[in-house]
């Protein structure tokens, strides 16, 4: 049984990447009286430990372009950090274009990336075929690339982050559920667990897919659900170039990478319920293989290697909430980033350690992404969600 302490300054809820983000950066500022929990008997074990992986800076929005800007490099310097090695690889992402509407949002995307310093490429139909010849790719109109997307380790991203904050003096355990936060007086008194409670004044919700349930124990709605996601990973695939980027067929959320001899395939159910359902589905299994090969033909060499199914945090606008709650004084939440959190995970805990220690983000004006912009009606719609 874990020999909690009776009081720390902050608890992090969620030792996934945002949490063990949230708790190293709090210790690196000098703030070493946190306790992070995790419930699962792993850290990382949820929805960051079942992610694909990939690490992009093609969005939509300027606000999540700005975050990969100072996220993207945090992952590069990871390492020399840390000590932990994050198996960085640099493939690119190629998304694939066959509807025109998607043609002219992307075309947007791509001048706002311009505008801001990133020079994702944009290909006609005839040079995504040629780039890779192995797709069937007759109805592609259009693609964009970018070489500085890619690919990294999620487990090794949270055990960096986890080492390195215990050697600054964090708390964390594992097999630890959060079951109440105590709110007294409009404010943080603690949180309860099976194995005792502890005082505290601040509470991180860093609990992704279960951050709306975490939110309910201090009697705060956050507009956070869980949708299930499932993935696939085949045998070694003979002829499979060693340069195959990241593919995104946009419109059907669609995509592949390498993954070793092999590739890593998924694809979205846009029918999906909200649930915590983490079984596959064979029956969506089915349909996505239909569609990969139909995409990649080469993937009828292929045997299957692995699956499974995880969980996105989904908001209304496909942007993370990152910031104080303003209803109970000392709760924070850095949730809600809608598939694509492992990517924003390094940024998002440095962000949240000066909203907590500072009273404000100053390396990134965030504003726009606070818990009172559901209130307010001013959602960010993000459409470069897969």
């Amino acid at each position: 049984m874990p020999d909690l302490p009776q009081r720390a300054s902050v608890v992090v809820i969620g030792g996934g990447v945002m949490g063990a983000s949230v708790a190293y950066h709090l210790a690196l500022r000098g703030e070493r009286d946190v306790v992070l929990l995790e419930m699962q008997p792993f850290f990382g074990q949820g929805a960051t430990g079942k992610c694909a992986g990939g690490i992009r800076y093609q969005f939509s929005t300027a606000i999540n372009v700005r975050l990969s800007l100072l996220s993207l490099p945090m992952l590069q310097r990871f390492e020399e950090e840390t000590g932990q090695a994050i198996d960085l690889r640099w493939p690119g992402y190629l998304f694939l274009l066959t509807t025109e509407e998607d043609v002219a949002k992307f075309r947007n995307n791509v001048a706002m990336q311009h505008s801001l310093g990133v020079q994702t490429e944009w290909l006609s139909g005839d040079e995504v075929r040629r780039r890779v010849p192995l797709l069937r790719a007759d109805d592609v109109l259009a693609g964009t690339f970018n070489p500085g997307d890619g690919l990294a380790d999620p487990n090794g991203v949270v055990a960096g982050y986890i080492r390195a904050g215990q050697r600054l003096g964090v708390r964390a355990f594992t097999d630890t559920p959060v079951t109440g936060i105590a709110v007294e007086g409009g404010r943080i008194a603690g949180v309860e667990t099976p194995h005792g409670r502890i005082a505290c004044d601040a509470v991180v919700n860093a609990a992704g897919p279960w951050a709306g349930v975490v939110g309910e124990l201090a009697g705060v709605a956050l507009p956070i659900v869980p949708v299930r996601r499932q993935i696939v990973t085949t045998t070694p695939i003979p002829g499979l170039p060693a340069d195959f980027p990241f593919v995104i067929d946009f419109a059907q959320s669609l995509y592949f990478h390498r993954e070793g001899e092999g590739l890593l395939t998924g694809m979205s159910n846009p029918d999906e319920p909200v649930g915590f359902d983490e079984s596959v589905d064979p029956d969506w299994e089915l349909v996505h293989l239909e569609k990969a090969i139909e995409r990649l033909p080469i993937l009828e060499r292929a045997g299957l290697q692995s699956h499974w199914a995880g969980l996105y945090e989904v908001t209304p606008d496909a942007h993370p909430i990152i910031g104080a709650v303003p209803e109970v004084e000392g709760l924070y939440v850095v949730a809600g980033f809608s598939g694509h959190g492992f990517m924003h995970g390094p940024i998002a805990g440095l962000l949240l350690t000066e909203i907590i220690l500072d009273g404000e983000a100053t390396t990134l004006d965030i504003s726009e992404l606070a818990y009172s912009r559901f209130a307010e009606g001013r959602l960010v719609e993000e459409y470069n969600v897969v």
